[in-house]
């Protein structure tokens, strides 16, 4: 499966974007989508995922509340609508995909074999 991101860009603190994960080449309803990010000298971490097929959906603790992750089975393409954002969201935000249906949900990017490029997210303060 191929993953193209897009979305990001530059917003004031309390503010909204939404992120699109494009996906193609393989059935998309065998696979979990996921987003993560990686801030500049940090590691990178999971933010959201969802299982296509079933839609189960995971959350970081550091997101709940303010980010919500949708699929648009008609376009195969997962959305990250991400209020409320604060500096620390600050990123570079990429979409990965495993091939799972069933089961927990995974938040270690190390399950995650196939990536997108990544698309950038400054909040300013």
């Amino acid at each position: 499966v191929q993953l193209q991101a897009s979305g990001g860009g530059l917003v004031q603190a309390g503010g909204s974007l939404r992120l699109s994960c494009q996906a193609s080449g393989g059935p998309v309803n065998h696979y979990t989508v996921g987003w993560f990010r990686q801030a500049p000298g940090k590691e990178r971490e999971f933010v959201a995922a969802v299982k296509w097929r079933l839609g189960n959906i995971m959350y970081a603790d550091s997101v709940k509340g303010r980010f919500t992750i949708s699929r648009d089975n008609a376009k195969d393409t997962v959305y990250l609508q991400m209020n409320s954002l604060n500096p620390e969201d600050t990123a570079v935000y990429l979409c990965a995909a495993r091939e799972q249906m069933y089961g927990s949900i995974y938040s270690s990017r190390s399950n995650y074999p196939y990536w997108g490029q990544g698309t950038l997210v400054t909040v300013s303060s």
